[in-house]
């Protein structure tokens, strides 16, 4: 396995920042989260989700098309 420097990590964002981006409510991604409908999600435990800042662009180039 490569080894990774900080500068190659992908940003994480949290949910608050993810809905305050989109300007939705975090429970709506969280509904989101639990329908597959939302940017993917990476769980680091299980009550803390991260979005990886490229998945959330990526999902917003595809539901804006």
């Amino acid at each position: 396995m490569k080894n990774l420097t900080t500068s190659e990590l992908p940003e994480l964002m949290t949910t608050a920042e993810v809905a305050s981006v989109l300007r939705v409510d975090r429970s709506t991604l969280s509904r989101w989260r639990s329908l597959g409908s939302g940017p993917r999600v990476t769980w680091l435990s299980s009550s803390s989700p991260r979005y990886q800042r490229n998945d959330v662009i990526e999902w917003l180039k595809r539901a804006a098309a």
